[in-house]
C-alpha cells in the first residue's frame, strides 16, 4: 500500500501548519494551491494518480511550481547511458534510490536526474525544462522534504540526494549513506535464547492462571472474519480499534441515524485519525464478498468532493463502515436546523452544488468503474472545515465496467429520489442518479424537503411545486425565504431549471452529469425548457405505472432511505 509520496522543497517559509495532507503533500491547501505568493519549488515523487491535478500515471516524478499541478513530468526512472534507453524505477517497491536536482541560473534550467542507489549519475535528466527561478524562489530560502500523511503506512526510500543551485548537483558518496529501515523482527541476542525458554515456561503458568479473564474480554471484540477478506489487508478494521475509537459506540458520540444504521465519531487509537463510523446490520450472507470488494474498491477513490471511505469490518450480525470524520456535519442539518445552524448562504450553496455535481461526474465518467451512488441527498451531503459538499454513504453504491448492460436488483434509495423508471424495472443507472441529484437542487435551493405532507403549507411534492411555479412565471417564489433575497436571482433560476431537466420522469429529456457540468461551468447553455417538455410531472408518471408515492412517502418518513442490507448484498 502506498500513500501519495514525498517531495523535495525550496520554501521561503518552515511554517506549514494550513498545508493538508494525502494529495497535497503537507505543502498547500486547496485555497492557495497555485499562488504566486507561494514561492515554491517542488520535486514530487508521486504514487498517486490524482485527476485534480492532472497526473500522468501512479508512479512518476514532477516539477512543481507553487502547485502540486506538474509544469512537466516523467515516469519514475532512468536513461541508461549505454544505449539511451529508459528503464523504469518503482517508488513503491522498497528500494533505495539517489536522486539529483540541478538547477543553472544562467541558462535557466531545471533538472531532475534519479537512478538506483550503486549506479552513477547517469548522463541524461530524467526531467530538464526551462524555467526562470528568480522569479519564483526568495531569499532567504529552505531546503528540506515533505510527504503525504494517513491511514496507511507507507514507505519510500530516496537514500542519497544532491542539490546544486548554479553548480552541477555533487557526486553521493553511497558508501556514507544510512542503511535501510529494517523490516521485520530484529535477530535474537544468545542470552534471550537462553531466557526465553524459563521466560516462556513461567508465562504458561500465568496464563493459565488468568484464561478465564481473558478470554471473558476477547468474546466482547469477537468479529466475523472470514478467508476471502484476507486479500482486502489494510481496508479492513478490527473492531476492538473501533470500539475503543468510538467509546464503546457511546451515545455521546452519536453523530447521526437513519434507515440504514447510526454514524459515530471515533478516533482510532493508534493514528489518532478522527473517523465516522456507520453500523448497519445485514441478515444474509448471500453476496458479502462481492459487497465487501465494492467498498474496499470505492475505497480506493480519491476526489476532493468525495468522503473517503477507508475500510470495513465485520461482526457478527452487523457491518461498520469506516469513513473520514467531516466535522462540519452534514448538509441537512443547515437546511432544516436553523435553531442550531446558520443558514447558508446562496454562494455557499451554489459552491457545494457544482462540488457535488463535480464528485458525481467522477463517479460515473472518470474513474476506473461506474459508480452508481443510489442515495444522494442532502444528509448524505457532508461539510468539510472549508464547507465544501462532500458526497458521502456508499453504502447502497454499485460498480459497473464501463460499457457493460446494467443488472436488475432491488430498489434502494430514498423516497423523493427515487426515478420512476427504477421504481417500475428495478434498474439503477447513472441518469437515475441524475434525477436524484436534480431533486437535490431543488431541495437546496427551496430549502424544502423533496416530499412533505407534514403540513398544509408544505409544497407536497416538490418538483411538481417548482414546475407549477415555473409554469406560472413565479420561480423564484421558490428560494428559499431565509436568503431573505439576498442571492443572485440568475443563478437561483438557472440552478431551478436545471433541477427540473435533471428530474424529468424521462430518462431521454435528462442530461447526463458530463452534460451538467458543462452547464454549471458555463461552457454549454442550458437548453430551453418548455411546457411541452415538461408537461409530464413525476407524480402522474409513476402513477401512470401503478406507482403511488403518496402512499409510500408516508412510511418511512421523508428523507429516510427504503430497503434493507440484505438487500443490498443480495443483489450483487
Amino acid at each position: 500500500m502506498s500513500l501519495h509520496g514525498l517531495a523535495f522543497v525550496v520554501s521561503p517559509s518552515i511554517n506549514f501548519s494550513n498545508a493538508l495532507a494525502i494529495q497535497y503533500l503537507g505543502l498547500l491547501n486547496s485555497k492557495n494551491r497555485g499562488s504566486k505568493s507561494n514561492h515554491i519549488l517542488a520535486i514530487e515523487f508521486d504514487t498517486i494518480l490524482n485527476i485534480e491535478f492532472e497526473d500522468i500515471d501512479d508512479n512518476h516524478v514532477g516539477i512543481d511550481i507553487n502547485d502540486l499541478h506538474s509544469i512537466k513530468s516523467h515516469s519514475a526512472g532512468y536513461y541508461d547511458d549505454r544505449n539511451s534507453s529508459f528503464q523504469n524505477m518503482s517508488l513503491i517497491s522498497g528500494d533505495a534510490m539517489q536522486a539529483w536536482v540541478d538547477y543553472n541560473g544562467e541558462d535557466k534550467k531545471i533538472s531532475v536526474t534519479m537512478a538506483p542507489i550503486k549506479m552513477a549519475k547517469p548522463k541524461r535528466p530524467l526531467i530538464l525544462i526551462s524555467y526562470d527561478l528568480s522569479t519564483v524562489l526568495k531569499e532567504p530560502s529552505y531546503i528540506g522534504f515533505s510527504a503525504s500523511t494517513g491511514l496507511v503506512d507507507s514507505r519510500h526510500y530516496i537514500l542519497g540526494w544532491s542539490f546544486g543551485m548554479n553548480k552541477p548537483a555533487p557526486m553521493i558518496n553511497v558508501n556514507k549513506l544510512p542503511k535501510l529501515p529494517r523490516q521485520g523482527p530484529n535477530p535474537q541476542p544468545k542470552l534471550l535464547a537462553i531466557t526465553l525458554p524459563i521466560a516462556s515456561a513461567t508465562f504458561v503458568i500465568l496464563f493459565c492462571g488468568v484464561f478465564i479473564t481473558i478470554v471473558r474480554r476477547r468474546l466482547r471484540y469477537v468479529e466475523l472474519k472470514e478467508d476471502w477478506e484476507i486479500e482486502f489487508g489494510p481496508h479492513r478494521f478490527s473492531y476492538k480499534d473501533l470500539f475503543h475509537a468510538t467509546h464503546g459506540f457511546d451515545n455521546k458520540n452519536l453523530l447521526g441515524a437513519g434507515g440504514f444504521g447510526k454514524v459515530y465519531k471515533g478516533v482510532l487509537p493508534s493514528s489518532k485519525l478522527e473517523v465516522a463510523v456507520k453500523r448497519v446490520s445485514h441478515e444474509s450472507r448471500q453476496g458479502m464478498k462481492e459487497f465487501v470488494a465494492e467498498v474496499v474498491s470505492i475505497g480506493r477513490i480519491r476526489h476532493r468532493n468525495i468522503v473517503q471511505l477507508l475500510g470495513y469490518c465485520r461482526r457478527k450480525g452487523e457491518l461498520l463502515l469506516v469513513y473520514d470524520y467531516m466535522p462540519n456535519g452534514s448538509l441537512d442539518a443547515y437546511l432544516y436546523n436553523n435553531e442550531l445552524k446558520p443558514t447558508l448562504s446562496w454562494d455557499q450553496r451554489f459552491r457545494i452544488i457544482k462540488g457535488i455535481a463535480s464528485g458525481l461526474f467522477y463517479l460515473h465518467d472518470k474513474w476506473e468503474k461506474v459508480v452508481i451512488h443510489r442515495d444522494i441527498k442532502a444528509s448524505n451531503v457532508l461539510l468539510d472545515t472549508e464547507m465544501n459538499g462532500r458526497l458521502g454513504d456508499f453504502g447502497l453504491a454499485r460498480l459497473y465496467d464501463h460499457g457493460t448492460d446494467l443488472q436488475t436488483t432491488h430498489v434502494v434509495g430514498t423516497m423523493g429520489y427515487l426515478a420512476p423508471e427504477l421504481v417500475c424495472t428495478g434498474k439503477a443507472s447513472p441518469l437515475t442518479d441524475v434525477f436524484a441529484f436534480g431533486a437535490f437542487l431543488l431541495e437546496v435551493t427551496c430549502g424544502q424537503r423533496p416530499v412533505n405532507h407534514s403540513s398544509q403549507d408544505s409544497p407536497g411534492v416538490l418538483v411538481d411545486w417548482v414546475l407549477e411555479h415555473w409554469q406560472k412565471g413565479l420561480l423564484t417564489n421558490t428560494v428559499d425565504a431565509r436568503l431573505q433575497g439576498d442571492y443572485n436571482i440568475d443563478e437561483a433560476c438557472f440552478v431551478l431549471k436545471l433541477g427540473l431537466l435533471c428530474s424529468h420522469p424521462f430518462t431521454n429529456m435528462r442530461p447526463n452529469m458530463q452534460q451538467v457540468m458543462q452547464y454549471l461551468d458555463g461552457d454549454v447553455p442550458l437548453p430551453e425548457l418548455t411546457q411541452m417538455d415538461m408537461s409530464f410531472s413525476i407524480i402522474s408518471m409513476m402513477q401512470d405505472e401503478g406507482f403511488n408515492p403518496y402512499t409510500l412517502s408516508s412510511y418511512p418518513p421523508p428523507g429516510t432511505s427504503v430497503g434493507t442490507i440484505s438487500n443490498i448484498s443480495g443483489g450483487r
